[in-house]
């Protein structure tokens, strides 16, 4: 088989090219036009509706999550394409809960909410657990799996060369234009994202002369097209389908600054539930135009010996010149909308948590110019890091299920916190060490290598889906019972979610096709009949 380095032709490097040109143009034209710091962190709260659907799905697909959904579609099958898919329910909680509350409460950072709500010290432990993880996880892991992705194609390209490349281009117009540059690059980004991958999809789904019978004929076993697996599968099993991933996914969609910037930069009420609700819509594509690649991939080529070769080969044997330039720009796009999301979610925090605060309030041209430097910093940070992430070995692997330990007790506070006034600040702060330690107990003892390093074997073998769902369980508990024995403070009305004017401006009274309810509604079929059609 010809190595996909030898694949690209001119006319794919002057596609890759052209599309570099086109980020420059938008990053120089928004940057002579960011002025203030509401300008860089929240692109002066102007942004509509499209805006925000495609800048959320940009922002979400990391050139690992291409690589490893093609991948895994190859290897084990569909089901983990469900990360994707289910982003739609908390997203649709995001649009009828969480906007109407953050909106109205004119946040700048989802960690001020939790001031609002709970305290100061409640804010900054969440905004520093957020900081670190975007930077040391998200950021430096997209600059690590890009420049492994790079190798693939240009294997003369050391991996500490392409994150220095990556880390600077998308630093330097992210700090220089902020919110409003990372989504206008993002628009393009999920516009080259979606049609290069659609067009993989359909030149393979012709090459099987359109014949889903030959995908089922080429798949190792029945359960490779299924979302729904068994108990015991290592992969994804049902309770975590059920009730892991979309606790999972609550984290990354309502509470991840990195992801609900976009919501909070929004110029209304209804932008910020029909760019939701749209972001959600956006996420059921990777399954038919990323996923179902990785599957079809199995009888177009079955000799690919290695998960994370299946997407490189996909593009540089099955498409001709020009169009495997445009998905490796896709490719290229997805590295970099993710990373440029980090830097700026990360610079905000960081400004508006720690450096501003009560007392030491900074005007906004201050805003803009420690913003800027704190881009720069973090971007030097993350691209130091990267290369690093090649010696962690299996250590990588536990970081990402680290995650599993972060979500529960903030899906508890941000949750109960919205819809009762009854947590009490101390039920809340104590929640969050509560949960994060019990997390951390039960990550060890279901780990083999923390459990080896003891001389035992594991002994709560629990999938981290499921640990998701017990975990928050306990959490939720927890919280009530200190809650009802400690004294609650005096809430503003707009911290807390009131149903009656969670839609109060959300179209009401206009044409039936902008009813926020209708849009909420086809998302949640959507999902369902994702869910029927591969039970």
């Amino acid at each position: 088989m010809e190595d996909v380095q030898d694949a690209l032709t001119a006319l794919d490097l002057w596609v890759i090219a052209g599309y570099f040109a086109v980020i420059i143009g938008i990053g120089i034209w928004v940057s002579l036009r960011t002025r203030s710091g509401e300008d860089l962190f929240l692109a002066g709260r102007s942004l509509g509706w499209t805006a925000i659907g495609f800048s959320l799905f940009a922002s979400n697909i990391s050139s690992s999550t291409l690589i490893g959904l093609t991948g895994s579609a190859y290897t084990t099958g569909l089901a983990p394409s469900a990360y994707e898919w289910l982003a739609g329910v908390p997203l649709l909680l995001m649009a009828f809960v969480f906007a109407p509350v953050f909106l109205k409460s004119r946040i700048s950072t989802t960690p001020e909410y939790l001031d609002k709500r709970f305290s100061r010290r409640t804010r900054l432990y969440f905004s520093g657990l957020t900081i670190f993880f975007t930077i040391v996880v998200d950021c430096a892991g997209g600059l690590y799996a890009g420049g492994l992705v790079l190798q693939t194609f240009f294997p003369q390209i050391a991996l500490w060369q392409s994150a220095v490349a990556i880390g600077l281009f998308a630093g330097i117009y992210t700090a220089l234009g902020g919110l409003k540059a990372v989504v206008f690059t993002d628009v393009l980004q999920a516009v080259v994202l979606i049609g290069g991958s659609a067009i993989l999809a359909f030149v393979m789904f012709a090459d099987l002369d359109f014949s889903f019978q030959a995908i089922r004929d080429a798949v190792p076993n029945e359960d490779h097209l299924s979302m729904v697996l068994p108990l015991d599968n290592e992969t994804l099993p049902w309770p975590g389908l059920f009730f892991g991933v979309s606790l999972l996914g609550f984290w990354y969609w309502v509470t991840n600054q990195y992801i609900v910037q976009r919501v909070l930069g929004a110029r209304s009420l209804p932008d910020a539930q029909w760019g939701a609700i749209l972001g959600g819509l956006l996420k059921i594509l990777p399954l038919f135009i990323m996923v179902f690649p990785g599957a079809m991939a199995t009888a177009l080529l079955p000799d690919i010996e290695t998960a994370d070769r299946v997407f490189p080969v996909m593009i540089t044997q099955l498409l001709p010149a020009g169009l495997t330039g445009l998905v490796m720009a896709g490719l290229i796009a997805a590295i970099m909308s993710s990373v440029d999301s980090t830097l700026n979610s990360s610079s905000t925090l960081l400004i508006h948590d720690f450096v501003a605060r009560p007392g030491h309030d900074l005007d906004q041209a201050t805003r803009k110019r420690y913003g800027t430097m704190a881009t720069l910093g973090f971007m030097v940070l993350a691209i130091a890091w990267a290369p690093l992430i090649q010696f962690a070995g299996g250590l990588w692997a536990y970081l990402q299920q680290m995650f599993s330990v972060l979500v529960p007790p903030l899906v508890v506070l941000f949750v109960l916190g919205a819809l009762s006034r009854q947590g009490t600040e101390k039920g809340g702060f104590y929640t969050l060490i509560f949960g994060h330690a019990l997390g951390a107990v039960l990550f060890c003892l279901g780990n083999e290598g923390v459990m080896g390093l003891a001389g035992m074997e594991p002994v709560w073998p629990v999938h981290f889906t499921i640990n998701v769902a017990i975990v928050t369980l306990v959490c939720a508990l927890f919280y009530v019972a200190v809650s009802a024995v400690t004294e609650a403070r005096d809430l503003e009305d707009e911290v807390i979610w009131q149903r009656g004017k969670a839609l109060e401006d959300a179209a009401w009274g206009v044409a039936w096709y902008k009813d926020v309810r209708l849009h909420g509604t086809v998302l949640g079929m959507a999902m369902l009949a994702v869910l029927v059609a591969f039970w």
